[in-house]
């Protein structure tokens, strides 16, 4: 497995030889498809100018430097030495694990980056890997440490993996964005018992085992099929506009996803069609005369 960065994974006095592997694409995101911007009447690529409007020219790289805005138009210039300065120089190569925590107490929302971390070549460093991930594992816990990457400090949240040891970046929690907003907005919300029983019931007739392979993107096949089909110097159709979906009752739309999911007509559907039939047999039924 080919790694980016080598180091090991220390805690106390241990230290376990790991490298550092990326555990998904570069840049995973809705498309695999690059585009370039053109020029439309000559499919000629754009390029993109570092232009001054005050000096009306192009201006180089050594001319630029960076610029914190501090009011409209006032800005504070900072150069390439000013953030070598404050850069983590940090070459220990290290992994430090500050504390070890119960997995189920880290919430996703933070996790960022995830990374493979591969084990030592020779087989008498491995033992120790082995050795912190089935303790983990049979703990469920994980581990919360810092390391620094090309000058960047990183704080991480090391998990078992099936066999292996994995890698996440966390975000920090000043970047991490509060949710009392909706905390308060539903808190006031009450649900009816028959409403709680009946989402159990939809949510029962779809449970089943995480398939990664079911995670495909129709936008990316769509993507595809698409340019092959311009390649082809096909005609492309435009889509038919989605209706909007109509308002339906929330116990209504329970019921009717229950009904669906077992195969079942709506109880409400059941007792409309029996009060129906009830009502046609009394009036087919003549009124028998008092003695």
């Amino acid at each position: 497995m080919r790694t980016i960065w080598n180091g090991s994974i220390s805690f106390g006095l241990v230290n376990i030889p790991v490298g550092l592997a990326l555990a998904t694409t570069p840049k995973a995101k809705q498309s695999d498809v690059s585009f370039r911007t053109l020029h439309r009447e000559c499919k000629t690529p754009i390029r993109q100018k570092r232009w001054c409007p005050t000096h009306e020219r192009e201006v180089g790289p050594d001319e630029i430097v960076k610029g914190w805005e501090v009011a409209k138009g006032e800005f504070v210039v900072v150069e390439d030495a000013d953030l070598e300065a404050i850069t983590q120089h940090d070459d220990s190569r290290s992994i430090d694990i500050t504390r070890f925590v119960p997995l189920d107490e880290v919430d996703p929302v933070y996790l960022d980056r995830t990374y493979y971390l591969a084990p030592a070549q020779a087989p008498a460093q491995r033992r120790p890997y082995v050795l912190l991930l089935e303790a983990m594992r049979q703990a469920e816990m994980g581990a919360i440490g810092r390391f620094v990457l090309r000058g960047a400090e990183y704080f991480a949240l090391i998990r078992p993996k099936g066999e292996a040891l994995v890698l996440e970046t966390l975000f920090l929690a000043e970047d991490v964005r509060s949710q009392a907003e909706i905390d308060e907005a539903v808190a006031g919300t009450e649900v009816k018992a028959a409403e709680l029983k009946l989402a159990q019931q939809v949510m029962d007739s779809l449970v089943g085992e995480f398939d990664p392979s079911e995670l495909k993107s129709q936008y990316r096949s769509d993507l595809r099929q698409m340019l092959e089909a311009k390649l082809d110097g096909q005609e492309i159709a435009k889509p038919e506009p989605v209706p909007e979906a109509p308002v339906v009752d929330l116990m209504e739309a329970l019921k009717r996803s229950v009904a669906e999911a077992t195969g079942r007509k709506p109880a409400a559907d059941s007792k409309k069609k029996t009060a129906a039939k009830s009502g046609s047999a009394s009036r087919r039924t003549p009124a028998r005369k008092s003695a």
